[in-house]
């Protein structure tokens, strides 16, 4: 039975961008949330979680699934039921939107990745986290010197009637290059049109190699947003390049799905989940580290104190000092969910 207030959250947390996606027990997306991380991931976790509270104050909450770089960060913070890594959330919630979708390009703030699927499953991926030439905050800086919108950049690139050749295997060069062709007199949307095709060669030359890239294809990640990147892929590829609705959220939406199958399997009416509830947006977070003196490997411990007090530890080789804090985290889990009864 369908309960109208119930619904599955996702939490994709990177660099860049920290994304939020509240699905409905229809598998409809409710609510996106694209907050910007700014160094600050259990800050812009709970910013995200009081927009919700304060938009769906009756929502209760079944599941949590996290995925992303910091991922198990917000697991711990949410008390998520899932967490799985990029590459499965952006591939569940591509192939739930778009059955028998068999490319993804992502291409996001600091990295990028294409995942190859065949009837549905996984089959071959390739990720670039070295530089930074491919990547959304490349277009941010060069849009920021150029002094235009990003939200510009992409209408303005497609504009253009005679694009530049741009050097695209490094962000310094490319740069440079770009400099150059703005005193030779080259138009402003020649020289962006380049830097789109610039960065989509890099792009398969590097992240695509050896890829078999086939249709249908979808395009996700923020930079999916700019007509100009989509143009250049559809140029270079001589294919269709489909950019799904909810483009720049897919991994948070792909946690939600991930947290959905598992919580309805075991009979999902949220009273299996472990999620900490909606209250953690008013809860102080803090994190620390200390380096352990206990053997040779002197490694570095995180700490996470809410309220002052330890809720887990990771980090150690040998599982000493987080094996310390489970039973700890264990307890308090069910004291919150006991309060909440």
């Amino acid at each position: 039975m369908l309960r109208e207030n119930n619904y599955y959250l996702g939490v994709d947390v990177g660099s860049v961008s920290t994304n939020l996606v509240l699905l409905d027990e229809r598998e409809q997306a409710a609510k996106t949330l694209y907050l910007r991380t700014m160094g600050r991931p259990m800050q812009t976790i709970q910013e995200g979680l009081r927009m919700l509270r304060s938009e769906f104050p009756q929502a209760h909450i079944a599941g949590v699934g996290t995925t992303g770089s910091a991922r198990q960060l917000a697991a711990t913070l949410l008390g998520a039921d899932v967490v799985k890594n990029e590459i499965t959330a952006h591939a569940v919630a591509a192939s739930r939107l778009h059955p028998g979708v068999q490319t993804i390009l992502e291409i996001g703030g600091q990295d990028s990745k294409i995942i190859c699927l065949r009837d549905g499953v996984v089959v071959d991926f390739a990720m670039n986290t070295v530089c930074a030439a491919g990547t959304g905050s490349f277009l941010d800086q060069q849009a920021a010197r150029l002094g235009i919108p990003i939200e510009e950049f992409g209408p303005t690139a497609v504009r253009a009637e005679h694009p530049v050749r741009i050097a695209g295997r490094c962000s310094v060069f490319a740069e440079s290059d770009m400099i150059h062709k703005q005193q030779l007199g080259h138009s402003l949307p020649d020289i962006l049109a380049g830097l789109c095709q610039a960065m989509v060669r890099n792009y398969l030359n590097n992240v695509g190699k050896n890829k078999e890239i086939i249709s249908p294809i979808l395009f996700q990640g923020g930079v999916a947003a700019n007509p100009g990147i989509r143009r250049a892929f559809e140029q270079e590829l001589g294919q269709e390049v489909i950019v799904p609705e909810h483009f720049a959220v897919m991994g948070a939406l792909g946690a939600a799905y991930l947290a959905q199958e598992k919580l309805t399997s075991q009979g999902g009416s949220g009273a299996g989940s472990r999620f900490r509830g909606l209250q953690l947006a008013e809860t102080t977070f803090q994190a620390g580290s200390f380096e352990c003196s206990g053997c040779a490997n002197r490694c570095e411990v995180v700490e996470i104190f809410q309220d002052g007090q330890i809720l887990a530890r990771w980090g150690d080789r040998c599982g000493k000092w987080s094996a310390e804090n489970q039973a700890a985290a264990h307890c308090a889990r069910a004291a919150e969910q006991t309060i909440r009864a």
